[in-house]
């Protein structure tokens, strides 16, 4: 069985320029993700898919394999993980290597830890899952959730106007960290998130959407609490 970890790490970046470079705890972020494949030592090959020349030299310089530059096409706005993770198995494909699993780690997760990388692999394996994530639970119950129309707050759902919080059923959201998955599953179904899909439920101090300067540095504090516990 052979294992690929892919690290899907475009140029461009409206919201936080150079993103996937940008310093993180005085590291390039996408460092974090590279040394979390190679130390983990669950893959043949790590690499990272990106169509920009400094981000693939900083990958090198961190161990990973960049073998290509991705297309033109498939870096983007409207190309999805799917495009490009099918980009990387053709490549390797014509050079007669092939994967049965891989994982797709995004760049700008440095909170993830080696423990959840191998808690989340083991369950791919053990519950024959086309894949497998971490999720967070909504801090919320959104079967309490509200809208404005017209100017006016309504419940989303009034039938839970009255309901207690601790009677309702938790709900989750995908982390946006890594995947595990099965490729033979994903080729056929050309989706990560399938109806065979598991997850394992991670604490909202283990993850952290950075989507403005804001969100970066509440990771980095997070990050920071993370280490200090260690």
């Amino acid at each position: 069985m052979k294992t690929i970890a892919i690290i899907p790490a475009r140029g461009g970046s409206k919201r936080i320029p150079r993103k996937n470079i940008k310093n993180f705890h005085g590291r390039p972020i996408i460092s974090y993700a590279i040394e979390l494949a190679l130390k983990s030592n669950l893959f043949d090959e790590v690499m990272v898919t990106t169509d920009d020349e400094e981000i693939a030299q900083i990958a090198k310089q961190e161990g990973a394999s960049v073998p290509f530059l991705r297309s033109a096409k498939n870096a983007d706005d409207f190309a999805t993980t799917a495009d490009v993770l099918f980009e990387v198995f053709d490549f390797y494909e014509k050079q007669n290597e092939k994967f049965d699993i891989g994982c797709c780690i995004y760049p700008t997760s440095p909170l993830v830890q080696e423990k959840l990388l191998k808690e989340t692999f083991q369950k791919l394996k053990t519950g024959n899952f086309d894949s497998v994530f971490p999720v967070l639970n909504f801090s919320y119950p959104i079967q309490r959730s509200l809208k404005i129309d017209n100017d006016k707050v309504k419940m989303v759902w009034p039938e839970h106007l009255n309901s207690r919080s601790q009677d309702l059923e938790e709900r989750y959201h995908d982390a946006g960290q890594f995947y595990w998955f099965s490729i033979s599953s994903f080729k056929e179904k050309k989706t990560l998130f399938t109806d065979n899909s598991g997850a394992v439920p991670i604490s909202e101090l283990e993850a952290q959407d950075i989507d403005n300067p804001s969100d970066w540095k509440v990771a980095e504090l997070k990050y920071q609490l993370i280490q200090n516990q260690e």
